[in-house]
């Protein structure tokens, strides 16, 4: 049976260091247009980094999990621009996609989906073009390459494959600390 540590890592002390040097760089990040969470889009070297932005954020909306962080979803988006570069009509599939679906936006919301701040509003759009080749793409793809990265799977209280640790009985059975003793 696996046993978790509730007890905190960090102090005040160690929070108020760690807040006096993040504050500046964030202020500074923000204050001259530089999003900290956007570089990664500007590495893209086929599709437009709007789109690289608008699939993240498509990700985030058809997989939403709020204790993963924007890494795992970029991990997840990064290759997008690979495959476009190798092949004309996935690059057509994705720029035409995110063109209807920034144009869904904006004759809803005004703005495009990147930008409309509302989750449920998001969802509206994207249930709108779910049977769209364009969607099926994306959530096919995503559902791969989200769940099948193992730096994701201790987030989920997935330990692993247990065939090489003896198999299930060995490795697992005995975890289940939900249900009562009898």
């Amino acid at each position: 049976m696996r046993e978790i540590d509730r007890r905190s890592k960090y102090d005040r002390r160690v929070f108020l260091k760690g807040a006096a040097v993040t504050a500046p760089a964030v202020a500074i990040a923000t204050s001259t247009g530089l999003g900290i969470t956007d570089a990664w889009a500007e590495g893209a070297t086929t599709l437009t980094p709007a789109t690289m932005k608008t699939l993240l954020k498509m990700a985030r909306d058809i997989y939403p999990h709020d204790f993963l962080g924007d890494s795992y979803y970029i991990a997840a988006v990064k290759p997008y621009d690979e495959k476009a570069a190798k092949d004309p009509a996935v690059k057509s599939l994705i720029n035409d996609g995110v063109t209807r679906l920034d144009q869904a936006a904006n004759d809803r919301h005004k703005m495009p989906y990147v930008q409309v701040a509302w989750e449920n509003d998001r969802v509206a759009l994207l249930q709108q073009i779910e049977q769209s080749a364009f969607f099926q793409k994306i959530r096919g793809d995503l559902i791969v390459s989200i769940y099948n990265n193992k730096e994701v799977w201790p987030r989920f209280g997935y330990e692993g494959s247990s065939a090489e640790h003896g198999g299930y009985i060995k490795r697992g059975f005995a975890d289940i600390d939900w249900l009562p003793k009898v």
